[in-house]
């Protein structure tokens, strides 16, 4: 188990990965303290929201990958390729369904107005808008290019 958790450690692909999604989520806490005027540690495990934390994850484990295996290499091609899906389905499915539930919340909340019911509402910020996950990949591929050429 150390082992493995050493190896975990000491992976320079997963390390940035990780910085890269930390400083996505702090980005989200931090403007929602500063701008917001919220203290709400649920930022830095909340989905949506600006910038992408999932496109910053997958692009700077992409870049690293680029940076430490070179840019034609099949690792590189595959890492990429997991990015777009990625981001794709942020800015598409995920974006969609979170759209569906905040039109579902307000048929529900006029549905049920009068009476006396829980009602459980959906989580309505599910995906990213294309700037969001413009702005997740730039932030990873800069990480990446900091942690990577540092």
């Amino acid at each position: 188990m150390v082992a493995f958790v050493n190896g975990i450690i000491r992976n320079k692909v997963m390390v940035v990965g990780v910085a890269g999604w930390f400083t996505a989520q702090l980005l989200k806490f931090l403007y929602a303290m500063f701008i917001k005027k919220q203290l709400d540690f649920r930022y830095f495990v909340s989905t949506g929201g600006m910038p992408s934390s999932h496109s910053s994850f997958v692009t700077s484990i992409a870049t690293t990958i680029g940076l430490q295996n070179g840019w034609d290499s099949t690792l590189f091609a595959l890492s990429l390729a997991f990015a777009i899906v990625v981001m794709y389905d942020a800015a598409g499915v995920r974006l969609a369904a979170g759209r569906q539930a905040e039109i579902l919340n307000v048929i529900v909340a006029e549905l049920f107005h009068e009476h006396k019911i829980a009602e459980r509402r959906l989580r309505e910020l599910l995906g990213h808008t294309p700037i969001e996950v413009f702005s997740g990949a730039l932030l990873g591929v800069v990480i990446a290019l900091l942690f990577v050429r540092s």
